[in-house]
C-alpha cells in the first residue's frame, strides 16, 4: 500500500487575492470546449475570505463578454509529481455553471491532449447530482472518444464541501469522493507516453467555466455562480 507526506497545503486562511506565490490568474476572451466566459483577475470574481477560495462567475453588460469568472493555475510556481491530493470544494448551484479542479503536464515538447489532462474534478449545473473525474492523452481523449472517465451520483453537492481526491503513483491513478473511490486507472504493460504521460510533473488549474460543451444551456436568471475551496492539501509519495 503507498504511504504518503504532507509536503503542501493551501488553506486559504487570509484574505485577499489568492497567494502570487502559488497562484497565477490566466486571463483573456477566448477558450476552449465553446465556453463562453471571459476570464478576469478582478476583485469580485476571485477572493479569499471566511477560510476559503471563493470564485464568482457573474452576468456582465460587456458587450464583447457576457460572462466574467476566472481561472487560476501554479504553472512555474507549483508542480507536482505523483502523490495524494485533497480539495475540499462546494459546487456551485445554477445551470450552465462548470468548475474544475484539474492539471495539465508540463512538458514542452507535446501539446494537448499528449501532454497529458488529470480532471480530478469536473461538475456540470444542468447535471446538479453527480460529478465526474477523467484522463486524457494521446490515446485516450474526449476528441477521438476514447477517454477514461467515471460519474459519482451525490445528491448535496452544492450545498455540502466533499473532499475530492486523487491518489498518484507510478503505477495507477484512484479518484475518489470522499474517499470512496470512483475510478481507477492502471499503467499497462507496454505503455508509452501516448498511453501514460504521468512520470512527469503537472500543474494544478482551479477555474468556473460558464456554459460549453459539458455544462449546456445557461439559465441566466441562476447567476451569479459561487464556486467554493476550502482547502487543497498535497501528500508527497514516500513509498509505492
Amino acid at each position: 500500500m503507498a504511504k504518503f507526506k504532507l509536503a503542501f497545503e493551501e488553506n486559504f486562511d487570509y484574505t485577499g487575492k489568492p497567494n502570487p506565490d502559488i497562484w497565477t490568474y490566466q486571463v483573456g476572451p477566448k477558450w476552449a470546449n465553446n465556453e463562453k466566459q471571459c476570464y478576469v483577475d478582478f476583485d469580485d470574481n476571485c477572493y479569499v475570505k471566511d477560510g476559503a477560495l471563493h470564485i464568482i462567475a457573474t452576468k456582465t453588460n460587456d458587450l464583447g463578454c457576457p460572462y466574467y469568472s476566472s481561472r487560476l493555475m501554479t504553472k512555474d510556481k507549483k508542480h507536482f509529481q505523483y502523490g495524494r491530493f485533497v480539495v475540499r470544494a462546494k459546487m456551485p448551484q445554477g445551470r450552465g455553471s462548470w468548475p474544475a479542479v484539474w492539471f495539465l503536464g508540463t512538458t514542452k515538447e507535446h501539446r494537448w491532449p499528449a501532454m497529458g489532462e488529470i480532471d480530478l474534478l469536473e461538475y456540470a449545473g444542468n447535471r446538479p447530482n453527480q460529478v465526474t473525474c477523467a484522463i486524457h492523452t494521446e490515446t485516450y481523449n474526449h476528441k477521438i472518444d476514447t477517454h477514461k472517465g467515471s460519474t459519482y451520483p451525490m445528491t448535496d453537492l452544492a450545498g455540502e464541501f466533499h473532499d475530492y481526491i486523487l491518489e498518484w503513483t507510478p503505477e495507477h491513478l484512484s479518484f475518489q469522493v470522499d474517499y470512496h473511490e470512483i475510478l481507477k486507472v492502471e499503467k499497462q504493460p507496454g505503455d508509452t507516453f501516448k498511453e501514460w504521460p504521468f512520470d512527469q510533473p503537472y500543474y494544478m488549474i482551479v477555474n468556473l467555466a460558464v456554459g460549453g460543451w459539458y455544462a449546456g444551456d445557461i439559465q441566466d436568471a441562476d447567476l451569479p455562480f459561487h464556486f467554493e475551496v476550502a482547502f487543497i492539501r498535497h501528500f508527497e509519495l514516500i513509498e509505492a
